[in-house]
């Protein structure tokens, strides 16, 4: 049973940090339920109802009453009225920005077609424009913003905020982004792999929620994975955890954008496959084949199935090492559903280990599209520093 640990200095100390404890505990759960947070913060359930009460009476908490595996409970997030958070999504093809309140609630939304080879400069004067739009859309104040976060289609070191493997995302390489966007837009900047966004926003959003280990993976014009183990996103090294769209699976085969050849992306992601279909069907773009394939046309769903049968293929052995609770899939190419979702599940049982606990079960992302921005919401929810107000005890 969890205990308070009682560290050297005075009660009013104590205090204090204990209230910042819980605070971190919300920014980083977006909503957590007071008995979730006896076991995050390690403190009594007495001490966490009396300061959420403190911290709600001084506006820094809101609470609600919300239903758990069918027991009441009290939901707790921060106040939304405490300021406004960016979230920011560079797709292969396009720019995706949104507004939140610091309870992750979008209160506005930007998107803008990007060419195939953007670069950092012109995104990110770009990024900075969108959000002064919004803000004065809102009728609120560039000063109201409290941080941004980013997710690009790179592996990033978190710790400076740049791309960690030259090549991969071209125009982006040696971009100090957390340094330049901030100091752009005065505030903090959090960078991160876009599919490590997905991750965390379906492990806290979406078909993650109440597990710990999950697998993301984000199929769309390339491949990428986002790795959860044990509540945590997994980095590694230098952020290169997870790109298993950079494996080398033909080493005679087509270059591929990181510099090398025969990457699974060259062979398995949706540019391959449209690459496979022009000849017959001309240029097409992914939304279109997706559609298509859902409208009927049996040439292009089979050409999704495909790619569902390869990806399961190869998932098979991230999942045998991880043993995760799931496999969520995300991206443009997880419009198709089942055309997709159905033949990755069975390629996947087929080849990977498996215990009595059975396959590891497949399932579309919940927040579909949303869920690298929201996860780039979080990001920057995580990146406020929010003040703990005196509250006499």
């Amino acid at each position: 049973m969890p205990t308070d640990r009682v560290p050297p200095g005075s009660q009013t100390s104590l205090r204090e940090a204990n209230r910042a404890r819980i605070i971190d505990a919300v920014q980083q759960r977006g909503a957590i339920t007071q008995v979730e947070l006896v076991g995050v913060t390690g403190l009594s359930a007495a001490t966490i109802s009396n300061i959420v009460k403190e911290l709600t009476a001084a506006g820094v908490l809101h609470t609600a009453p919300t239903s758990r595996s069918g027991r009441r409970a009290q939901m707790v997030t921060l106040a939304r009225n405490l300021g406004l958070v960016v979230g920011v999504h560079f797709a292969e093809r396009s720019l995706r920005a949104v507004l939140a309140d610091v309870t992750q609630r979008v209160v506005a939304e930007q998107r803008l077609p990007l060419p195939p080879d953007h670069r950092a400069d012109s995104g990110l004067d770009r990024v900075a424009l969108l959000v002064e739009e919004m803000v004065d859309s809102l009728g609120a104040s560039k000063t109201e913003v409290l941080a941004v976060g980013v997710g690009i289609q790179a592996p990033v070191d978190t710790t400076t905020g740049m791309v960690s493997a030259t090549g991969v995302l071209r125009g982006w390489d040696w971009v100090p982004v957390q340094q330049v966007l901030g100091d752009r837009m005065g505030v903090p900047v959090r960078v991160e792999n876009d599919a490590n966004l997905g991750a965390l926003a379906e492990l806290r959003l979406g078909a993650g929620i109440g597990l710990r280990n999950v697998v993301y993976v984000r199929a769309s014009y390339g491949i990428g994975l986002g790795l959860v183990v044990d509540g945590r996103l997994v980095h590694g090294r230098s952020g290169l955890a997870g790109e298993l769209g950079h494996v080398v699976v033909d080493p005679d085969g087509a270059p591929c954008r990181c510099g090398r050849q025969g990457c699974l992306e060259t062979t398995t992601g949706a540019a391959a496959m449209l690459s496979a279909l022009s000849p017959e069907h001309g240029h097409l773009a992914l939304r279109d084949v997706v559609t298509r394939a859902l409208e009927g046309d049996r040439e292009l769903a089979a050409a999704i199935a495909d790619v569902g049968r390869a990806l399961g293929r190869h998932l098979a052995t991230a999942c045998t090492i991880l043993d995760p609770d799931v496999v969520v899939v995300g991206g443009e190419l997880a419009r198709a559903g089942a055309l997709l979702l159905d033949p990755l599940q069975e390629a996947l049982t087929a080849t990977a280990f498996h215990g009595i606990a059975g396959p590891v079960p497949v399932q579309e992302a919940v927040l579909g599209d949303l869920a690298e921005v929201r996860g780039a919401v979080a990001l920057a929810v995580e990146a406020t520093r929010v003040v703990v107000p005196a509250v006499t005890p």
